[in-house]
C-alpha cells in the first residue's frame, strides 16, 4: 500500500478539519486538541495516521492517532500504554499481590477486554481481603487461604465497614465469573467502586492503628 508523508500546516488543516477535533490521551486520559506534527497518508484510503503531542503540561507524551477523513472521526489512538492505578503504601505493603492483579486487570478494561475484567477484579479482591487477615494474625494463615471468600468475609473481618462493602463486591464479582447474573443493575462500575471503598477502610484501619502505635496515651494527658 503506497504511502504518503504530510506535514500538518494551515492550508492542510483547512482540508484536514482537524482543529475541532478532541482527542483522549492514551497516556495520562485527558481529553484535549493535541498539537498535531505530521501524518502518514495511505493514497488509497480516506485514513490518515497523525503524530500527536499531548498538551497537558505533566505529561507531554506522543502518541499517535487514526483519523477517518470520510467521516471526520479519530479512531481509538494507536497502541495506548495502559494506565496503572495508584494504589498506597499501606495497600502495596499490605498486598503486593492485589495490586499486581488489580493492574493487570485494569490495564485489560482500558484496552477494551470488558469480558475478562470483572474476573480479575474478583480475583484481586480475594487477595485484598486473605492478605489483610493474615496481616491482622498469622497464626490463622493457612486456614484463611483455604477459606472461601465470603466466609472469610463474614466470620473473620471484625470491621464492620469493610465486612459490608467487601461483601457486597463479592457479591458483583461473582457474577462476573458465572453464566447468569444476579445483580443485573450492577456492572464494573459497581465493582469497582466498592473496591475501592474496601481498599479506604483497609487504609484507615492501618493508619489509625499505626498513628496510636506512635502516640500511646498518657496519663494525666
Amino acid at each position: 500500500m503506497t504511502k504518503e508523508i504530510v506535514v500538518l500546516n494551515s492550508d492542510y488543516d483547512d482540508a484536514f478539519n482537524v482543529e475541532t477535533k478532541p482527542i483522549e490521551c492514551p497516556y495520562c486520559h485527558l481529553s484535549q486538541i493535541p498539537k498535531m506534527y505530521s501524518a502518514i497518508k495511505y493514497k488509497d484510503t480516506k485514513k490518515y495516521t497523525i503524530l500527536c503531542e499531548c498538551c497537558n503540561q505533566n505529561c507531554g507524551e506522543a502518541f499517535n492517532v487514526v483519523y477517518d477523513n470520510s467521516t471526520k472521526h479519530f479512531l481509538k489512538p494507536k497502541n495506548p500504554t495502559p494506565q496503572a492505578h495508584d494504589l498506597s503504601t499501606e495497600i502495596k505493603e499490605t498486598s503486593p499481590k492485589f495490586c499486581d492483579i488489580y493492574n493487570e486487570a485494569y490495564a485489560a478494561e482500558q484496552i477494551g477486554l470488558g469480558q475478562i475484567v470483572g474476573v480479575g477484579y474478583r480475583k484481586a479482591l480475594e487477595f485484598l481481603i486473605k492478605d489483610y487477615l493474615i496481616s491482622l494474625d498469622q497464626s490463622h494463615e493457612e486456614d484463611i487461604k483455604k477459606k472461601p471468600l465470603g466466609q472469610c468475609i463474614r466470620y473473620n473481618v471484625t470491621n464492620e465497614n469493610i465486612k459490608q462493602v467487601a461483601e457486597r463486591a463479592t457479591w458483583i464479582g461473582n457474577d462476573e465469573t458465572h453464566y447468569v447474573r444476579k445483580w443485573e443493575n450492577k456492572d464494573i462500575t459497581d465493582l469497582k467502586t466498592l473496591i475501592d471503598l474496601t481498599i479506604y477502610w483497609i487504609e484507615a484501619e492501618i493508619k489509625t492503628k499505626k498513628t496510636l502505635e506512635d502516640m500511646p496515651e498518657r496519663e494525666n494527658g
